[in-house]
């Protein structure tokens, strides 16, 4: 197969971002693989025939408990060997947060991470989720050692990763416990790839929606990643932020590794 190239990319609803020229740029963009988040849709709400003259198969996992509510998607120029839909978390499942897809010797995980905005509740969810998926990985490993992590994980890591650090301190997405999940999850023997190749700062995937000009000043939120199990270090050629990509309120993040 050679090189694989990956995009993750929450589009915050697929049929908005298909209004702002999403297939357009899919039409262009040099990935076999798409993985998005947030469709809010299902495989049905598309004209199939649209993406199929792009080369892409589809792959969907839609939330069944509210329609129009999160979902993920692959869309992939290269067959699978195997597809798996969720991860085995009843909640998470229902909300369509998880789908898995095999190449060759990789594992492709495309997850959508809850959100703890909204209050409470759903950050103790989150918490939950967090725990729930970090066993769930740790155990997939003993069978698919090879792992690829892609998607909104809806936490910034550090503080090169937000631009307000100090301001942002009390928000959900930067709290102390959230970081800490991603310390431990980076200690279990996952590489982050864009900061293996990319330490500068002011690398930002995701900018609030509330206050119009804080893309074009470039103060937002790295909450996007794609990341590789530590036995595939030595395969990753390219990790890379795409911001100039305007269909929806994250930006592309692309990742190209050797198969």
């Amino acid at each position: 197969m050679g090189d694989l190239r990956i995009i993750t990319y929450n589009v915050n609803g697929i049929r908005a971002a298909i209004k702002k020229g999403l297939l357009d740029w899919m039409a262009t963009v040099p990935a076999e693989v798409i993985c998005l988040q947030e469709t809010k849709a299902e495989k049905e709400n598309l004209d199939k025939e649209l993406v199929d003259r792009l080369g892409y198969e589809q792959y969907w996992f839609s939330a069944t408990v509210k329609k129009g509510y999160s979902g993920v998607a692959v869309f992939t120029k290269i067959k699978p060997d195997l597809v798996e839909y969720g991860h085995g978390h009843g909640a998470s499942d229902g909300e369509g947060r998880v789908i898995q897809l095999n190449f060759g010797d990789l594992r492709l995980i495309n997850a959508y991470f809850p959100s703890g905005t909204s209050g409470e509740e759903r950050q103790g969810f989150k918490y939950q989720w967090l725990n729930q998926f970090m066993d769930y990985l740790e155990n997939l490993k003993k069978t698919c050692p090879r792992l690829i992590l892609g998607g909104d994980y809806n936490i910034a890591h550090r503080e090169i990763d937000i631009h307000d650090p100090k301001g942002n301190k009390n928000s959900s997405g930067f709290l102390p416990e959230e970081r800490a999940w991603m310390d431990r999850f980076f200690g279990a023997g996952w590489v982050d790839t864009l900061r293996s190749l990319r330490p500068e700062p002011g690398q930002y995937s995701w900018w609030s929606q509330r206050f119009p000009t804080v893309r074009a000043q470039n103060k937002g939120w790295r909450i996007d990643y794609l990341n590789v199990t530590s036995n595939l270090a030595d395969r990753v050629l390219d990790a890379r932020i795409l911001p100039d990509v305007t269909h929806s309120d994250h930006c592309p993040v692309m990742l190209r590794i050797r198969t």
